[in-house]
């Protein structure tokens, strides 16, 4: 069965997803502070494996754990629920269908424990 990811044209759209959802992330003041201090460049890139790996796509992420990434963060339900709800919307934006919208979220949600209260 072809992957969420392959059905919307693999990493060249992620990359295009997640560009805009840090303009929403980075437009939001509940959850724009967590990245005041980050390389954005890296981070989409990080983000845009990570994304990828999530919707079926190959697993190019090399990165941390989740727990250790946010350790330190303190991350609140509030703050991850924005981030969640921006995702959906950058999702959206870009014609990803409802159905493969909550696939792909339920995953996100899989890692709510390894995120929050860090």
């Amino acid at each position: 069965m072809e992957s969420i990811y392959e059905k919307y044209g693999g990493e060249e759209t992620i990359s295009k997803v997640v560009d805009y959802f840090y303009d929403l992330v980075l437009a939001d003041d509940t959850v724009n502070h967590f990245f005041k201090n980050t390389d954005m460049e890296k981070q989409r890139r990080h983000q845009t494996k990570f994304i990828s790996y999530a919707l079926g796509g190959p697993n190019q992420y090399t990165g941390r754990s989740m727990s250790k990434v946010h350790e330190g963060m303190n991350i609140q339900p509030v703050h991850f629920d924005a981030i969640v709800k921006h995702l959906r919307d950058a999702l959206a934006h870009f014609g990803v269908s409802e159905g493969d919208i909550d696939e792909a979220l339920s995953k996100v949600e899989s890692l709510r424990d390894d995120i929050l209260y860090k």
